[in-house]
């Protein structure tokens, strides 16, 4: 079996999010899906796409590890997060048409399963506090065991060239943090897992006053607290913090978790299989963290390929935490995605099926195509400083 294409699918899903699926083909009619991790940078994905199809077009799709290196290595540069996403469509998908072919689960495939399902988490939200702790209650009631939202932006400054606009005031966000960290354990009870994602808005000294604060309310973790750019930062933290912090969300291949995994100043990885380079650099960080009692969380923002790809790391891995769901597998975009994971009472699973256990309506997929391009919404502090979305 050879490879004979590899082909991208930008498009728009039914609640407005722009994804990135990618296609690749073979010679016995075998296909596999995978998903890139930064829809913002799509055009520039595509591009490195097509470059990369220089280099597995007609290789045996079994050659994961070694059209891996190739891709990741083979331009003398390393490859960096534009790339490294596109890496990690062609990986999964590879991994895809390995099950297919054989017949097997791609979990079997990563070592067979160490548990039945996987606890996930929501995506709650509000537009403030009561809005907020109403969506905390309501997916409890639906069975999920963990609530997580973002840190509140705590005003607006109006329209922005580049989308929504609002203001992040570090100092008034901990306090409103606190506010609903507060309310929300009142509401959930003792026994709901609480999350709060910082999304780099912060810097180290406001991320520890954050820290203390929330200490009462015992976060399950604090998720990326900090920016990625410099991953030692967190050595500072970790001198400073008692809550488990969890990061690494934006993290392209192995060599960017070094410092923190050796130094195990993390208690979670946040570990994207759709910008890290795919399942096969996401079971070497994985097997890793293993080794230093780190947990992986593996982010998931995106859609039904990128959910099946985390659920079947994480049913062949024993260092799981939770995964992150953002909507229930099997209620969204089932137009474009008929077939699906598996779900049940706040736990996802693989169905025991060829491959990654997703399929797509490429038809219905090309008819939602959407343009490149875009930025995410600005954040401002209230002196009208640009400060992380």
């Amino acid at each position: 079996m050879k490879i004979t294409a590899v082909k991208s699918f930008p498009f728009r899903s039914g609640i407005g999010r722009q994804y990135h699926v990618v296609k690749v083909e073979t010679d016995e009619g075998i296909y596999g899906l995978g998903e890139v991790g930064v829809s913002f940078w799509g055009a520039a994905v595509d591009e490195s796409l097509k470059h990369l199809s220089q280099i597995v077009v007609g290789q045996d799709p079994f050659s994961t590890e070694r059209l891996w290196q190739h891709m990741f290595r083979g331009s003398f540069f390393p490859a960096d997060t534009t790339y490294c996403s596109a890496i990690s469509a062609i990986d999964i998908a590879l991994w895809d048409i390995k099950g297919k072919a054989l017949g097997m689960p791609v979990y079997k495939l990563l070592g067979g399963p160490v548990r039945d399902m996987v606890v996930c988490y929501p995506h709650n939200e509000g537009g403030d506090t009561a809005a907020l702790v109403e969506s905390c209650r309501q997916t409890t009631q639906e069975g999920w065991k963990f609530a997580r939202w973002g840190l509140s932006e705590t005003g607006a400054t109006g329209a922005s060239p580049f989308g929504g606009a609002g203001t992040l005031e570090p100092v008034e966000a901990i306090r409103l943090g606190e506010t609903q960290m507060a309310a929300v354990r009142e509401a959930v009870g003792p026994d709901v897992q609480l999350l709060l994602d910082v999304h780099t808005r912060l810097d180290t000294a406001h991320v520890i006053s954050l820290c203390k604060a929330l200490e009462p309310y015992r976060p399950f973790f604090i998720e990326d607290p900090l920016r990625s750019e410099n991953p030692g930062s967190y050595r500072t933290l970790a001198r400073h913090v008692s809550l488990p912090i969890a990061a690494g969300e934006q993290w392209a291949g192995k060599w960017a978790f070094r410092e923190v995994v050796e130094e195990e100043l993390i208690s979670y990885a946040r570990i994207d299989l759709c910008i890290v380079g795919g399942l096969t650099e996401a079971l070497k960080v994985t097997h890793w963290c293993e080794t230093h009692y780190i947990d992986i969380v593996p982010h998931n923002p995106l859609g039904p390929v990128s959910a099946a790809a985390c659920v079947a790391l994480c049913m062949a891995s024993t260092n799981v935490g939770v995964q992150e769901m953002p909507k229930r597998p099997g209620t969204l975009d089932v137009e474009l995605f008929p077939q699906q994971i598996g779900w049940k009472d706040g736990y996802a699973f693989a169905p025991d099926t060829p491959g990654l256990g997703v399929d797509f309506d490429e038809e219905a997929v090309v008819a939602r195509r959407a343009e490149h391009g875009g930025f995410p919404p600005v954040l401002r502090r209230n002196d009208g400083a640009f400060t992380n979305w």
